[in-house]
C-alpha cells in the first residue's frame, strides 16, 4: 500500500538556509541561534533569495544551496529554503531538524509547512498532517498550503475535506499547478459532478486532465 500511495503523491505533488555559525557555533534544534522571527528582508538580501528561487525552480538546487552559504543566514525566509533544500537533495533528517527550529523557536507557519512535508516523504502521514493543519491555521491565505494539507486529507481518506482546502487553494492560486489535479480527484471521489463542471467552465479544465485525474482516483479507492 505505501509504495502505491507514494506513487501517486509523485504523480500529485509536482510539490532554509546554510549557515555560517556564530562564534560560539551554537544551534537551537537545527535552526541558528541568531535566528531573527520577524527579521526584515533587506534589499540586498532579496536580490539573494531571488536567485535562490530561479535556481530553485531550475532544479540546481546544489548550486542554490551554494548561492544561500554565501552569507550569514538570520531570516525566517532564509531558513525555509535551506529546509526544502535539504529535503530535495534527500537529507531529510537534516531538514526535519530544521524545520523542527523554526516551529520551536517561532512557531512559523512556513516551519510547520515544511515540516509537513518532510514528514509526508519520511512517511509519517498523521504527524504531517498535524503539522499542516497548522500551517493552515497560521497562513490560511497560502495555496500552496491549503494544497499540500488537501492533499494529505485524501491520503486519510478525508474526501469532503479535502474538496474544501482543495477549492480554496485552486481559487487562491487561480486555477494553477498541481492543484488542478487534486482537487479534480476529491471531487471525483466525492462525486461532485458540479464541482468538476465548474473547473472545467472555470478554470478550462480538460478532457485529459480528467482521464488522469480518473486514473488516479482509482488508485485512491483500491487502497483505502
Amino acid at each position: 500500500m505505501r509504495a502505491i500511495m507514494f506513487g501517486i503523491m509523485a504523480a500529485l505533488l509536482a510539490t532554509g538556509c546554510a549557515y555560517h555559525p556564530p562564534a560560539s557555533g551554537e544551534r537551537v534544534n537545527g535552526a541558528p541561534a541568531e535566528l531573527t522571527c520577524n527579521g526584515k528582508i533587506q534589499p540586498e538580501e532579496q536580490v539573494q533569495l531571488d536567485r535562490v528561487d530561479t535556481l530553485m525552480a531550475r532544479e540546481h538546487n546544489h548550486a542554490a544551496l551554494a548561492q544561500l552559504e554565501a552569507r550569514r543566514m538570520s531570516t525566517v525566509d532564509h531558513w525555509v529554503r535551506y529546509g526544502q533544500l535539504q529535503a530535495s537533495t534527500g537529507r531529510l533528517d537534516e531538514a526535519e531538524r530544521i524545520f523542527r527550529g523554526l516551529v520551536d523557536q517561532c512557531e512559523s507557519g512556513q516551519g510547520h509547512h515544511g515540516l509537513g512535508m518532510v514528514l509526508l516523504k519520511k512517511d509519517d502521514v498523521m504527524e504531517s498532517l498535524k503539522h499542516l493543519k497548522k500551517a493552515r491555521e497560521l497562513t490560511p491565505a497560502s495555496a500552496q498550503v491549503r494544497n499540500d494539507y488537501g492533499y494529505v486529507l485524501l491520503m486519510v481518506g478525508r474526501y469532503q475535506d479535502a474538496s474544501y482546502e482543495l477549492r480554496t487553494s485552486m481559487e487562491l492560486g487561480d486555477g494553477q499547478g498541481p492543484v488542478r489535479q487534486n482537487l479534480a480527484v476529491a471531487y471525483l471521489l466525492t462525486e461532485n459532478w458540479a464541482g468538476l463542471q465548474w473547473m472545467t467552465q472555470e478554470y478550462d479544465f480538460n478532457g485529459e486532465e480528467r482521464a488522469y485525474a480518473e486514473r488516479l482516483a482509482a488508485t485512491f479507492r483500491s487502497v483505502q
